[in-house]
């Protein structure tokens, strides 16, 4: 990775990382903490601050822990008022859905000012973007070899179903390319399905069916295992993915942690911020190199 410890005390650069937010502790200190610190340790000499998008959360934060943190327009008019000129913001979203317009959108208020505040301001992307188009690297390719690092080793005829989260925003199509990219690279034995859009699980368990499967390995295509992980994946109700899989005939085994906590998917998001912050500077955003 390239070294960003620069020697400017004119300026005052600070990154900014922007996520949902969860309300489970142990879930924030090993996704997004984790993110975090590894962030300050390649960006050294960039003050490092968090912010989030989710009002519920920061709401909840604030009532039960007395837990204050900013979203993300609080975020920037705080770096405003405390002297930065360069602001660079990574996203911890999987795909530029919802909650990725909201920062997208105010990056673009920001941009068009008449009387610009910040001298910089550049936002990198979520985990999955580029698809592999001209000289851009492969977003799907290099997360689907970081995720599978992440994979346990697998018994006889079991295969690997991930949980994204899934919504109405045409981002939601991101899942169903995921699938195709597994695919195409020759993991012929993992799925994806959505927790609120498509693909869904009902979908994959004909295929699972078809294809001979008798086992499942659920884990989640998410930042941090928190309430879908807990609850949607894993729950004792009935309407989970694990009860649904059981009820189905399938033996049922979960793995129960968030991609932040995959020191390679850590790499890719510190990549991506660092191709934000090459890309603004004028140098050659990296090329694909699968």
């Amino acid at each position: 990775m390239a070294d960003h410890r620069i020697n400017d005390k004119a300026e005052k650069k600070a990154i900014l990382v922007i996520s949902f937010g969860t309300t489970y502790p142990e879930a924030l200190k090993v996704s997004i903490e984790a993110i975090e610190q590894r962030i300050k340790e390649v960006f050294a000499t960039y003050e490092v601050r968090r912010a989030f998008t989710s009002r519920t959360v920061i709401r909840i934060l604030s009532k039960r822990d007395g837990f204050n943190i900013d979203n993300e327009r609080e975020a920037l008019l705080r770096l405003q008022k405390d002297g930065y000129s360069e602001v660079y913001i990574q996203p911890l979203h999987v795909v530029p859905g919802a909650e990725y317009d909201k920062i997208n959108q105010l990056v673009s208020e920001y941009t068009r000012m008449d009387c610009p505040v910040f001298k910089k301001i550049a936002l990198g992307r979520p985990l999955l973007a580029n698809t592999g188009q001209g000289e851009t690297r492969d977003d799907y390719l290099t997360a689907i070899a970081a995720a599978c690092k992440q994979v346990p080793d697998l018994e006889e005829k079991e295969a690997v179903v991930f949980m994204g989260h899934g919504g109405q925003h045409p981002a939601n199509a991101a899942y169903a390319l995921l699938q195709r990219k597994f695919e195409e690279a020759g993991y012929n034995h993992i799925f994806v399905y959505t927790v609120e859009g498509a693909p869904s699980l009902q979908r994959v368990m004909a295929k699972l069916k078809e294809k001979s499967f008798s086992k499942v390995l659920l884990m989640p295509f998410m930042l941090l295992a928190g309430d879908h992980a807990l609850n949607d994946m894993t729950g004792p109700d009935e309407d989970s993915a694990q009860s649904q899989l059981t009820a189905a005939g399938f033996q049922v085994r979960s793995y129960v942690h968030g991609l932040g906590e995959n020191t390679f998917i850590q790499d890719l998001y510190i990549q991506h911020l660092q191709d934000a912050i090459a890309a603004f500077a004028g140098h050659n955003v990296v090329k694909n190199t699968n």
